[in-house]
């Protein structure tokens, strides 16, 4: 086992650095040196445009930078960082790959777990992702008694709700033309209850988000949106109508009534606050399109590409 990070020479010299600029302002920083902008910025220039990291206005200087790689450097950082490019399995907590790289691999190069590659599977997610989402958004995807879906509510809680909160949140001027989205993590049934409040059973339609199908908040809300559905339909049938899964969990999946030409596959390397680029985003996908959602992709793999140089 690594020894403490605080016990570290790296971590002192940057200790008795940090007390050093105790007394630094930003204004004065700017002041003694004029080309501070142009040392503390990067700039990632990509076929569609550039995208401008500023960290000028933080309280670092070119030593303070110096000595933050260092520490970096002594923990092996880029030695990770090229690991999990690789497929390593550097989650020793539970021995796996940590791939949320591979999700949103524009490049489509290959990156092997287990000497298999995986992009082959997250392409074919992608595409079933697509399929589904041109068809809610387009109307061909009806409720059970024929009417066509306006809104989504994602059922999920942690990373299957969090990530994919904030970018629907964020992305909202691309939402024209598709349903509106809604999220549910809260096991109190008010949070439910509240959300579906206006929302028509028969024009809604529930993303169940849990790798296991056994998360007990995230199931006990899906219950009571099936409930809140039946209650109107009456049928066991309109179930696979208006629910969805994303999950790995085949049989738990089916027995709640979805079918499993529903269920959107993702993997032990994805990890949850990293999830919003596999399946977990398909409420963004069908908030924002699918051409938009691989445009986010895209821009993620600019970044973090431009970045790894």
């Amino acid at each position: 086992m690594a020894e403490p990070l605080t016990t570290l020479p790296e971590w002192k010299e940057l200790e008795t650095h940090y007390k050093e600029a105790a007394e630094w302002h930003m204004r004065d920083m700017f002041i003694d040196d004029p080309g501070r902008f142009g040392k503390f910025c990067v700039s990632l220039k990509g076929q569609d445009g550039e995208i401008l990291l500023d960290y000028s206005k933080n309280i670092v200087s070119e030593k303070t930078m110096k000595l933050l790689f260092k520490l970096a450097r002594a923990r092996g950082v880029e030695q990770m960082r090229d690991r999990m490019f690789s497929g390593d399995k550097i989650n020793i907590t539970e021995d796996r790959a940590v791939l949320h790289i591979a999700l949103r691999n524009h490049s489509n190069r290959p990156i092997t777990v287990d000497g298999a590659d995986v992009m082959p599977e997250v392409n074919r997610v992608l595409a079933q992702m697509r399929k589904f989402t041109e068809s809610v958004r387009s109307g061909q995807w009806k409720g059970y008694s024929g009417e066509t879906i306006t809104d989504v509510v994602n059922i999920g809680i942690g990373g299957s709700d969090l990530g994919p909160y904030m970018v629907t949140e964020a992305l909202k001027p691309y939402s024209k033309g598709g349903p509106r989205v809604h999220y549910v993590s809260n096991v109190d049934g008010t949070h439910l209850a509240k959300t579906v409040e206006g929302l028509k059973p028969q024009r809604t339609l529930f993303v169940v988000a849990s790798k296991t199908f056994t998360t007990l908040e995230t199931l006990t809300n899906a219950n009571s949106a099936k409930k809140w559905l039946l209650d109107l339909a009456k049928e066991e049938t309109a179930v696979a109508k208006h629910f969805v899964a994303l999950s790995t969990n085949e049989a738990k999946v089916t027995e709640f009534g979805i079918d499993k030409a529903n269920m959107f596959a993702f993997w032990d390397w994805v990890g949850g606050r990293y999830s919003l680029w596999s399946a977990i985003g398909l409420s963004i996908a069908v908030n924002i399109g699918m051409d938009n959602f691989e445009q986010l992709l895209a821009g993620a793999h600019f970044v973090v590409s431009g970045c790894a140089l």
